[in-house]
């Protein structure tokens, strides 16, 4: 069962293996994170998602924010 401390150390640790992954500033994780609600995603799919390793995370991660920009284009 999930609780809110482990949700809340498992997106801390997501966006650090993103921060590292991607060259980013921990500022720029967060306003990429909110504004195309990664955190809200790994937060509902937190049982599937912290069973996979952090490459899988990140591609999935990766993945999500580009269908994400997809929908922004086609929604102007």
């Amino acid at each position: 069962m999930k609780s809110k401390q482990d949700i809340a150390y498992f997106l801390a640790f997501c966006m650090e293996q993103y921060k590292h992954a991607k060259g980013l500033s921990g500022q720029e994780v967060l306003a990429l994170f909110d504004q195309y609600g990664v955190l809200e995603y790994l937060s509902n799919h937190f049982e599937v998602l912290h069973t996979q390793g952090v490459q899988w995370i990140i591609e999935d991660i990766e993945e999500f924010i580009k269908i994400r920009k997809e929908k922004e284009v086609v929604a102007q």
